[in-house]
């Protein structure tokens, strides 16, 4: 696709089709942006259940007009057991395994993110019960989807790793295999568990039947999550980040998230007039590149658990603060680039109603599969987020019982001088804020339309899912002058296919101000844009 989806009454944008027809069905009954996005993220939680699931995290970032934007946190923190002490009595000194029971420390937040958005949703005049949002994930659990080229891919290329944890096997690999693309999968044990969320409310996979059931299967593989993590849970209302800009206010999500990179890129470019370069030359990408290193490098030295952090995000995004940064971005050679953090695959979806509000929110279970870990009784895939955790008492995100683990996952908005309202994001790890700038900067600097702006070449520096090398990774469709410009100035270039799923899976939403919503979606992901 090359024009971008156009409608004035509701639009949705997921990297799965049937993600976004859930919502657009769900706008279409009189249901609002937020009702619409839990029933996404039900959807696609089922569709796509490499990149997510009910096992793993999720933030969310909510506007209504004339209101302040607001966030949900729906990240869960790690075992009250989880400690260097527990790790050490089981040999491991060095690092958490990304896979496996040891992996899958932490609580799983989506469920409870879900519940606040639908206690939310009522105060925007919401009526639809879950037994209606959840419906659609509930039948193609039971009755199967098409699995993606994505999910065969992935299940083959990581099934060394995965096919011994418990429950994969049996799980992912039908017949002892990778699934074909196209060929239909089950999910039986989701189907029911899903049904049982519908009937006896969300609350119940944190205090209820599902809670305990889970317990159950995390004890018996061996995982120090217990009941008591479970119930100690709870989604919350956070306020976001705020990055004043020309153009209008930006938002994101606040710590543990790292929401404060994309905003601070952002403000940097806009300090470096990134507007008198073009979308597609070597100048932008490499101001865009050498503003993330700097981005990368205020993440490495705070990010963490806001509990504690030693300054305030916020303070951070300071205009003084942000200017110190750019003015460090030489315009003609690359500084040094070391390791970036970890790989990760998540979603991002983005809905917005016929009244103007609008959702922005990501859901991951970090790696591929997360831990690996299916659980017997629900059929649960649990995130593998804690590895992310160090096995050392001095390291800014080393694991202490109870805390939150540092997380890529960070969901955009902008609301723009002039009544534009803008709702963006991707997936992938390092890639996240790089591909949020090139959304941006090319929608709102450089006028490009979403479908456009999403669709156009990329690039990615460092590690994202899929890709563990810390190169800056172009797709080939960039102009052989701007690849040869940025070798000039000192990049290690790595060339990438033409849409690349490396390169994450990007969506926008625009409403204008007369009521028109304009919406892209990623080609390289197997989503779309759905509006009426």
């Amino acid at each position: 696709m090359t024009q971008s989806t156009r409608g004035t009454r509701g639009m949705a944008v997921a990297p799965h089709a049937l993600a976004s027809q859930s919502a657009l069905a769900v706008l279409r009954e009189g249901g609002n942006a937020l009702e619409a996005m839990i029933s996404a993220a039900a959807t696609i939680a089922v569709a796509y259940p490499h990149m997510n699931g009910i096992g793993g995290d999720s933030f969310w970032l909510i506007h209504a007009p004339r209101r302040a934007p607001r966030g949900i946190d729906a990240c869960g923190a790690a075992a009250r057991a989880a400690s260097i002490e527990w790790y050490a009595a089981r040999g491991i000194m060095e690092a958490i395994p990304h896979r496996g029971a040891v992996a899958a420390n932490t609580v799983a937040g989506t469920v409870s993110g879900w519940a606040l958005a639908h206690s939310l949703s009522r105060k925007w005049g919401g009526r639809l019960p879950l037994k209606r949002l959840l419906a659609d994930a509930i039948h193609y659990a039971g009755h199967g989807i098409a699995v993606t080229a994505s999910q065969a891919v992935n299940t083959e290329a990581k099934r060394v790793e995965l096919e011994s944890q418990p429950g994969f096997r049996a799980t992912f690999m039908p017949g002892g295999a990778a699934p074909a693309a196209a060929s239909v999968f089950k999910q039986p044990r989701m189907a029911a568990t899903l049904g049982r969320l519908a009937r006896a409310g969300l609350d119940d996979f944190y205090r209820g039947r599902i809670a305990k059931a889970i317990a159950r299967d995390l004890a018996s593989v061996g995982s120090p999550l217990v009941l008591d993590d479970l119930k100690r849970h709870r989604a919350k209302l956070v306020a976001p980040l705020v990055l004043e800009h020309p153009l209008g206010t930006l938002y994101n999500m606040p710590p543990p998230t790292q929401g404060l990179v994309s905003l601070l890129i952002l403000g940097m470019l806009d300090a470096l007039e990134v507007g008198m370069t073009g979308p597609a030359s070597a100048d932008y990408v490499h101001l865009t590149v050498e503003a993330t290193k700097q981005a990368f490098a205020i993440r490495d030295r705070y990010l963490t658990d806001p509990r504690y952090m030693t300054v305030q995000a916020q303070d951070l995004l300071a205009p003084s603060r942000i200017r110190e940064l750019a003015a460090k971005v030489d315009r003609a050679r690359a500084a040094p680039w070391g390791a970036g953090s970890m790989p990760a695959d998540t979603v991002w979806m983005g809905v917005m109603d016929g009244a103007g509000r609008a959702v922005s929110m990501i859901q991951s279970i970090y790696h591929e599969f997360g831990s690996g870990v299916v659980l017997d009784e629900t059929g649960i895939n649990w995130q593998n987020r804690g590895c992310s955790f160090a096995l050392d008492r001095s390291a800014l995100n080393g694991l202490r019982p109870g805390c939150k683990p540092f997380h890529t996952l960070n969901p955009a908005l902008a609301l723009f001088r002039g009544g534009r309202t803008m709702i963006y994001g991707t997936m992938g790890g390092d890639g996240q804020p790089q591909t949020q700038a090139a959304v941006f900067t090319r929608i709102a600097v450089f006028g490009m339309d979403p479908q456009s702006a999403v669709a156009a070449p990329r690039w990615l520096l460092g590690r994202t899912w899929g890709r563990a090398s810390d190169t800056l990774k172009l797709e080939s469709r960039f102009p052989a002058g701007v690849l040869s410009a940025l070798g000039t100035h000192g990049h290690e270039i790595e060339i990438l296919a033409d849409y690349d799923e490396a390169m994450g899976h990007a969506g926008a939403i625009v409403r204008h101000p007369d009521g028109v919503l304009e919406g892209g979606a990623d080609p390289r992901s197997d989503g779309c844009v759905a509006a009426y």
